[in-house]
């Protein structure tokens, strides 16, 4: 029985998911903490953009997967990630449908962070987080 509801169990693959987009966005966000975003105010300009929206990647990319690998507001952190993938695809440059060297989408890195962050706003946080906030809303959880 245990061993059954262990593997069956889909709060251990939404736990897996907010480890995995948490730890590896929070890494990009702290690259930008340590080594500013000069490049990346730059190139939201140049699409026409205004710089100041660059501020919300510090929200985005570093408190936002912190409070998801918590469990924590896993949702409107998700939500973060979601809008933040959707701006790197507009202003990522290079033609959309290119392929690399190796094969691969040269975007799938971004379609990646952005299906992991879409299948999370739709499925919460799971079982298994930090803290309860005791919210019924939904987009709070």
């Amino acid at each position: 029985m245990l061993r059954t509801t262990f593997w069956t169990d889909s709060n251990n693959g939404v736990l897996v998911l907010r480890l995995a987009l948490g730890i590896t966005f929070f890494l990009h966000g702290w690259h930008k903490v340590t080594h500013g975003i000069d490049n990346q105010i730059g190139v939201l300009v140049a699409n026409g953009i205004p710089a100041f929206f660059m501020y919300f990647v510090y929200v985005s990319e570093v408190l936002a997967p912190i409070l998801m690998v918590l469990g924590l507001f896993t949702r409107l952190s998700a939500l973060s990630v979601i809008l933040t993938m959707l701006v790197v695809f507009y202003v990522l440059p290079g033609p959309f449908f290119a392929l690399t060297s190796f094969g691969s989408w040269n975007k799938e890195l971004q379609l990646l962070f952005l299906a992991i962050g879409v299948a999370l706003f739709f499925m919460g946080t799971g079982r298994y987080r930090v803290y309860n906030t005791g919210s019924r809303h939904w987009l709070l959880d």
